[in-house]
């Protein structure tokens, strides 16, 4: 089943004008066209771009996925470039998700200062700032 532009583009969430770019730069594999020159989006191509937005939501370069692109259309010759290219990509999210997990853990550390530390003084100095119970009963009127 084919689908149009439009179609994609909201399957996606991506504007026709970005599968366009994305297609010009070289970032998706040329998309075929049906009749009067319409873009049809087949399975491979739904393929491609899921591929691209998830690798793109991963923080992968746009560059690294061009020349993977570049490299799949050239065919069984280039399985061992584009392997090295996911190698290293994957090299670098998992650097990220290390520094962001040492990120993580200073935060949970925070917290954990906060709920330790600062709240039971916090909470402290709140009950010294309310009246006594039964202050009111206590005063005399006026």
């Amino acid at each position: 089943m084919s689908m149009t532009i439009s179609e994609v583009g909201k399957k996606y969430g991506l504007t026709p004008d970005t599968l366009r770019y994305y297609e010009r730069i070289g970032l998706i594999p040329a998309v075929g066209r049906g009749a009067g020159g319409i873009r049809q989006y087949t399975e491979f191509d739904h393929n491609w771009i899921d591929f691209i937005k998830c690798m793109r939501g991963a923080g992968v370069q746009v560059e690294a996925l061009i020349a993977y692109v570049a490299l799949f259309q050239q065919g069984d010759a280039t399985v061992n470039a584009r392997k090295q290219i996911l190698i290293e990509q994957r090299a670098q999210i998992a650097a990220r998700l290390a520094d962001m997990q040492k990120m993580l853990d200073r935060l949970d550390q925070k917290i954990a200062q906060y709920e330790n530390t600062i709240m039971p003084v916090e909470r402290k100095l709140q009950e010294k700032g309310k009246p006594a119970k039964n202050a009111r009963l206590r005063a005399k009127p006026s």
